[in-house]
């Protein structure tokens, strides 16, 4: 009994055990011994791998940064000048300016 209703599919062909052989429209499987799969080559702009910075302020001068960048933000005209912002644009000042560098380091020995 064939129950598909499309008169040309094939019928349940059982598992062949022992010496059978397959019929004539079988073909053999093709091996393929050295197949690599292609890779996918995932291309990040070097702008998009951050890596994150914490930073840990006493509660008055994280009130003065917040009040530095509300300020900030009044002066270039936008609604608002993130802390991402600063630190990002102080390390980038930092690792390009020698005095500023300079500078810094002087005013981690104090602190020590």
């Amino acid at each position: 009994m064939n129950i598909n209703s499309d008169p040309n599919a094939g019928s349940f062909r059982p598992h062949m055990s022992g010496g059978a052989t397959p019929s004539s429209d079988a073909a053999p499987t093709e091996r393929l011994a050295n197949f690599r799969p292609p890779q996918r080559i995932v291309s990040q702009p070097a702008r998009s791998q951050r890596t994150r910075r914490t930073v840990d302020l006493p509660a008055p001068t994280h009130r003065a940064l917040d009040i530095w960048q509300r300020e900030a933000a009044d002066r270039l005209g936008v609604a608002r000048v993130t802390g991402q912002e600063v630190l990002a644009a102080l390390v980038d000042q930092l690792l390009t300016d020698p005095k500023l560098g300079a500078q810094i380091t002087r005013a981690i020995q104090a602190r020590r």
